[in-house]
């Protein structure tokens, strides 16, 4: 059973998350790159480049939300 300071350490989780839209796909980057990494250590140079590709296009989404997240969260400060 969860206690109050798990509850607050997801709580804290989810706020990160939700003012910054772009980290699960950064996330999500950094772990299609090390799939990628592993993926060539095998051998295994089409799935290699097939994770690349993905990891490029979910760091591209991550950065254009990242962006998107600062710009509303700079609008909100001004008003």
């Amino acid at each position: 059973m969860p206690n109050n300071s798990d509850n607050a350490i997801l709580t804290k989780i989810g706020a990160y998350f939700k003012g910054n839209w772009g980290a699960p796909f950064v996330i999500g980057f950094m772990v299609l790159l090390t799939v990628t990494a592993m993926s060539v250590s095998m051998g295994l140079e089409f799935f290699a480049n097939q994770m690349a590709t993905y990891s490029y296009y979910a760091l591209s989404v991550g950065v254009v939300l990242q962006i998107v997240s600062f710009a509303k969260e700079q609008k909100k400060r001004k008003s």
